[in-house]
């Protein structure tokens, strides 16, 4: 019987047809589209319709098979399997917003939250609410509260050294509309693709996709952006985490910030800084200042109080050009009418008062006293990883021993009440070459609990079976 199955590869892809092919069915089997105990065509079948040699499909059914995924047996075929295993089922478990009932909760996002300063905001809620007068409760300017806008151009420019007036400064309802309105406005100037870090954050590279662009992976090492990959592609934007890398937490070198400037003048690109973490920073070293100050023309400034304060808020700003700011603002009226008021008055009266340096100081000194534990956790259960990058944000990169068999060690967690995210989950290029990781969010944690999850992935890691090593391109 000749079956036939659809299957979506792109011969332009960097990803190899093997990994596509392979990723396409995961996908398809964890959102129930592909359901237990379906058929699939013979290996030959399939590369026949899909006119690839047959040893691309018969590597990765085996490598699907072998993680649980299908199962083949002598005359009966390839199928998907009744009962997932553990390491079939972990990458939908552990997706960024799932709930989870693992003891030990290591993922970035979701519970890895810092304390809310309850008392501060209430009383910079009631203050505003006391003082605002009538037009606090009419529709917002579209740009933002003035008085907001006039402390963060005044936060901004003494934490961070952003170059920017209140008039080049809005108020939003965090990164993610900030990068929806800049995806139209982009459209409308028949840019059809930016590009994204690679490894980075998976949730905006489908956000961006949703919004109709093509999200271009471009590599990142030790250095941050490799920029002249970005050059080599003919993009017009480009969406960076210039001071803390995300997820890797490295910090773009100077000559590669240079060289990203020279690129953006040279082509009259945009480059769209997300400084997501904003003020966490407690390494021994000063913060990198703002990538906008060196080229305020070219750089479109994006911060958020979803890492520092709380999500729920759902506060964030933006600093850009005038008349991209112009632009973006036209675009958001076709959308909505602004971001709430009194929310808006509470959060300046934290940056006037001088509240919120407070509450950062605090959240600093416990993330610092978190990452000492992970740190010290990782040299004595994970012998052979390394903690990555400066001290900061709420995450942190741990690269494992090449050695390690990543999904294995994340499927184990698991099991063990650990849910913990591998770095292949952030990146988009196959695993081949690639040195194995875990991205940790540790802030929200005691130091007991860091030291416990770690011990157990330690464990887990130990009697773990480690994968075959690959060659490097």
């Amino acid at each position: 019987m000749a079956l036939h199955m659809a299957v979506d590869v792109a011969r332009d892809s960097r990803t190899s047809l093997t990994a596509q092919i392979q990723n396409f069915i995961k996908r398809e089997i964890e959102e129930g589209i592909l359901h237990p105990g379906t058929r699939l065509p013979s290996s030959r079948r399939l590369a026949h319709d899909l006119d690839v040699s047959r040893s691309v499909v018969v590597e990765a059914y085996g490598q699907l098979v072998a993680e649980g995924y299908l199962e083949a047996a002598q005359g009966a075929g390839t199928r998907v399997v009744e009962h997932l295993t553990a390491e079939a089922v972990v990458p939908t478990l552990l997706e960024a917003g799932r709930r989870t009932d693992a003891r030990w909760d290591l993922r970035p996002g979701g519970g890895n939250l810092p304390a809310f300063p309850r008392r501060e905001w209430l009383g910079c809620y009631e203050r505003a609410l006391k003082s605002a007068d009538s037009s606090a409760h009419a529709y917002p300017p579209l740009a933002g509260d003035p008085g907001l806008r006039v402390e963060l151009a005044r936060y901004l420019g003494r934490v961070r050294g952003v170059r920017a007036d209140p008039e080049r400064i809005a108020a939003v309802a965090g990164f993610s509309q900030t990068l929806s309105l800049l995806c139209g406005v982009l459209r409308g100037d028949g840019i059809d693709a930016i590009g994204v870090e690679d490894p980075g954050h998976p949730g905006q590279r489908q956000f961006v996709r949703e919004c109709g662009l093509r999200a271009v992976p471009l590599p990142v090492d030790g250095a941050g952006l490799d920029v002249g990959a970005l050059a080599a592609t003919g993009l017009r934007a480009v969406l960076v985490t210039p001071a803390h890398q995300y997820p890797t937490g490295v910090t773009l070198a100077p000559e590669r910030r240079d060289a990203l400037v020279r690129w953006a003048r040279d082509t009259g690109g945009l480059i769209v800084e997300d400084d997501y973490d904003g003020g966490i920073w407690y390494d021994r070293g000063p913060r990198p200042l703002a990538l906008q100050r060196l080229a305020p023309e070219h750089v479109l400034y994006a911060g958020t109080a979803s890492k520092t304060v709380a999500p729920g808020l759902r506060l964030g700003w933006v600093a850009a050009p005038a008349e991209l700011l112009g632009r973006l603002l036209r675009e958001r009226a076709r959308h909505d009418l602004g971001t709430e008021t009194l929310t808006q008055l509470a959060f300046a009266e934290l940056l006037r008062s001088g509240l919120l340096d407070r509450h950062l100081r605090r959240l600093n000194s416990q993330a610092r006293d978190r990452r000492h534990a992970l740190e010290e956790a990782v040299r004595r259960q994970l012998p052979g990883a390394a903690v990555t990058g400066p001290a900061a944000g709420l995450h942190t990169y741990v690269r494992l021993p090449p050695a390690t068999d990543e999904a294995a060690l994340v499927a184990g967690a698991l099991r063990a009440s650990v849910a913990v995210r591998g770095g292949a989950a952030f990146r988009t290029r196959p695993p081949e070459g690639e040195d194995p990781a875990l991205v940790i969010g540790h802030a929200h944690l005691p130091r007991s609990g860091v030291a416990e999850a770690v011990r157990i992935l330690g464990t887990v890691r130990a009697g773990a079976p480690r994968r075959s090593a690959h060659p490097r391109s």
